[in-house]
């Protein structure tokens, strides 16, 4: 079936997550709840998405970076009935199907979402319904059967009695639909229930009334369909992509010494050979090569990596990149744009923003270069400042290939180093430098003789006692 219709309901605000945010821009293992879901929407071929938002539905809007999404906007949000109403003018005229799920499912998986529409075509149904069976259903929809295994219901755990509360079987929410249907079910449904809002599962009802048959499709693995409502289910979804990304990781060839501390987003890419030491994050989009050791207390976000590399303990690199043999840290920053060429070294407490670093360059203690371009085989004395910024604006500094900068040494930026020059330990430049020169800026050293009482704990002979 390629004439599926993706609805996806994402207007809540998640009232049970105590939070400022909407629900569905909550992240789990570093991607938003709803990122999650439109990954599986779109591997499952959907003809067309639309979502349909309210709470901060311009956020939503905003974080959604997929080409070809429709959106409705629920205002106010009166439950899942009327979420889909808000997508009438959408959905109206739609042929095919009409699949209905929500934004906060992230563990949904696309061969999930192409079994369920396989089974919803072989039963030739007008309305099939996810469902799986929890070991504590509070909470959730139960699933009511006839004899023949067919849904005769769905009834909300407000609104169910005391032996439908015993049955496990429960609603996902998620529900597949055909579209000349979808409205004139909802139509008909009203809101005289406990929360006195429109439900979706109404719908079921009135297909029953009507003599359709309503099929169930049963998910074994009852995590899939578990909805994020409050921080207790989103930290346990976190685990459970987190443990699935490790596995992966292991079964390709990366060692991860201890693999509960190793927080690694499910975009992450990590080659062969690459050894992750203990309490390691690695976010976003971040790309590491082979043969890599990422040291523990490590943070790395949307940075590439190449062969090679090691990051010692306490380093922070944000969309950085770094070519092979380098090394990184103890404890250095890595800011945006900053770039390291191949065998070079980026020691303890040295911090690299918006900056190109030459092939087998080195700034081993200590040191800030900002808004930089530094050439290959320099070499970086201890307390080395690029001052970029002049109140105002930002200006570069360029030191090119060769150079040799001593300890304490203050660029004023703008200012350019010619290749082969050497900088004395201690000096201030402001202006530029030729090719092969010496540049020594400090004044003259002067010694004066101590009197006696200054510096020195002989006794003063003349002092009076």
């Amino acid at each position: 079936m390629n004439d599926i219709t993706a609805l996806i309901l994402a207007a809540g605000k998640g009232t049970r997550m105590k939070s400022k945010l909407c629900k569905v821009l909550h992240t789990a293992a570093g991607r938003s709840l709803i990122d999650y879901v439109l990954d599986s929407v779109q591997a499952l071929g959907a003809a067309k998405i639309v979502l349909v938002v309210g709470h901060q539905s311009q956020e939503v809007i905003t974080a959604i970076e997929l080409a070809g999404v429709e959106y409705a906007i629920q205002e106010p949000q009166l439950g899942t009935g009327h979420a889909v109403m808000a997508a009438r003018d959408l959905l109206q005229g739609s042929t095919g199907h009409i699949l209905i799920l929500c934004g906060d499912i992230p563990l949904i998986r696309s061969e999930t979402l192409s079994r369920f529409v396989e089974c919803h075509a072989a039963n030739n149904s007008g309305i099939t319904v996810m469902t799986t069976i929890m070991d504590d259903p509070l909470g959730y929809g139960r699933i009511i059967r006839d004899d023949y295994g067919l849904i005769r219901a769905i009834v909300e755990e407000k609104d169910a009695t005391p032996d439908q509360r015993l049955v496990c079987e429960i609603n996902s929410g998620i529900y597949l639909v055909r579209a000349e249907l979808l409205f004139s079910l909802l139509d008909r449904i009203g809101s005289d229930n406990a929360q006195h809002e429109y439900y979706l599962t109404d719908i079921v009802r009135e297909a029953v009334c009507d003599g359709m048959p309503v099929h169930g499709f049963l998910v074994e693995d009852s995590r899939e369909v578990i909805g994020i409502n409050t921080r207790s289910e989103l930290a346990k979804v976190s685990t459970i992509i987190w443990d699935s990304v490790r596995e992966s990781l292991m079964r390709s060839g990366v060692t991860l010494l201890d693999p509960t501390t190793a927080y690694v987003d499910s975009r992450v890419k990590i080659g062969q050979d690459t050894i992750i030491h203990p309490n390691v994050t690695i976010s976003g989009l971040s790309e590491i090569g082979d043969d890599c050791v990422i040291e523990s207390g490590v943070y790395i976000l949307d940075s590439r990596l190449g062969d090679g590399v090691r990051v010692l303990q306490g380093s922070r690199l944000d969309r950085a990149e770094v070519h092979d043999g380098t090394s990184v840290g103890p404890m250095a920053h890595l800011r945006p744009e900053a770039t390291i060429g191949r065998n070079a070294k980026i020691g303890n407490f040295v911090e690299v923003k918006k900056s190109v670093i030459g092939d087998g360059s080195k700034a081993s203690h200590l040191t800030y270069l900002g808004d930089s371009s530094i050439g290959k085989n320099v070499n970086i004395g201890c307390g080395t400042i690029t001052c970029n910024y002049d109140g105002k604006k930002k200006h570069r500094t360029v030191i090119h290939d060769r150079c040799f900068v001593g300890s304490d040494v203050q660029f004023v930026a703008p200012v350019e180093v010619g290749p082969g020059s050497v900088i004395g330990a201690g000096s201030t430049i402001t202006r530029d430098v030729p090719e092969k020169s010496l540049a020594v800026s400090r004044t003259k050293q002067k010694i004066y003789p101590l009197r006696k009482g200054q510096g020195s704990t002989e006794p003063d002979e003349n002092r009076e006692s």
